[in-house]
């Protein structure tokens, strides 16, 4: 076990001692870290989303900006603005920095401002970098953006458009902890109210790259890649799977933005469980959070309840693996 492992794992378990019962949402973080990526969250408020999010900033000692999205919201409340100020008595204009430069940016109910904020995140995500005034300015050499929204309100939302959607990583769904860990919940909670804040060891940035260069070199065949793009290639041409009801299902399929995402997500998913190659089972595991929110269902199936997790299903069961 390499040193940037034994330090990985003890930021998930420092997390697991304060984040009961989001074991997903505590593997999805790690993971979006270990390649680079974003991270959209749809659950129910009380998720642990934010606490999760604040125990990673915590162990890793590093900035969290956090915005809440709302209707009245604007870009400049995000990125940052030029300011007007005298300098000995000259006129200047002063960059100010918003919350997005910060290592992690918690982007709370993402979908309640309008796609002119939203966009404020596009070039974020993707570049690492913002363009205020024509001036481009970098964002911090560690940075993700952990994004929220809940699915059961819809008044006042507006939906994120596709092409955001394929900028996150993954998606992850999130449900209610089941009774044994409420209850380890509320002991939890009850501990904290009583003792002084949680003291987490430290675990030095550094390691998440060196993680990124030991996950860039594990071994990933010619066979998984085929896989991989099988898979992806499947939900935009469904069709070629006559028996299967696929072709009803999936109205619009994946960018190639899910095959790079699936063979990041997959190699990180086999480097967290110490193993030197890629195999087909790292792959279908981490299908769903990749995958998930780039499908968009026909009315078909819509009607007739079928989700994005039900139609990978569907795709994992069709697709040869490797």
């Amino acid at each position: 076990m390499s040193q940037a492992h034994e330090a990985i794992m003890l930021l998930k378990q420092q997390m697991q001692t304060v984040v009961i019962g989001q074991e997903i949402v505590i593997d999805t973080l790690i993971t979006a870290l270990l390649t680079n990526g974003n991270v959209l969250l749809e659950g129910l408020p009380g998720t642990a989303k934010t606490r999760s999010i604040k125990a990673l900033a915590k162990t890793l000692q590093v900035s969290l900006g956090r915005v809440q999205f709302t209707p009245d919201l604007l870009p400049s409340d995000i990125t940052g603005t030029e300011i007007y100020q005298e300098v000995d008595s000259k006129p200047t204009l002063t960059f100010q920095q918003g919350p997005i430069f910060n290592n992690l940016l918690l982007a709370d109910e993402i979908n309640r401002s309008p796609a002119k904020v939203q966009a404020a995140l596009l070039e974020a995500m993707e570049e690492r970098q913002v363009t205020v005034a024509g001036k481009t300015h970098v964002l911090p050499k560690l940075f993700m953006v952990l994004a929220t929204q809940n699915p059961i309100e819809q008044e006042g939302t507006y939906p994120l458009p596709e092409a955001q959607m394929d900028r996150f990583i993954m998606k992850i769904n999130l449900e209610y902890p089941d009774d044994e860990a409420e209850a380890g919940i509320i002991s939890l909670v009850r501990s904290e109210e009583i003792t002084d804040d949680k003291a987490f060891s430290r675990v030095d940035p550094d390691h998440i790259f060196t993680a990124r260069g030991e996950i860039n070199q594990l071994h990933v065949s010619e066979e998984i890649i085929k896989y991989i793009v099988a898979l992806v290639i499947a939900t935009r041409h469904p069709e070629r799977y006559p028996d299967s009801p696929l072709k009803d299902w999936i109205q619009v399929g994946s960018s190639p933005r899910a095959s790079i995402a699936l063979d990041k997500c997959a190699r990180a998913y086999a480097w967290l469980n110490q193993h030197d190659f890629v195999d087909p089972d790292h792959v279908r595991t981490m299908a769903y959070g990749v995958l998930r929110h780039r499908l968009i269902l026909s009315y078909e199936a819509l009607a007739e309840g079928i989700n994005a997790d039900q139609v990978i299903d569907e795709l994992i069961k069709q697709v040869a693996s490797a």
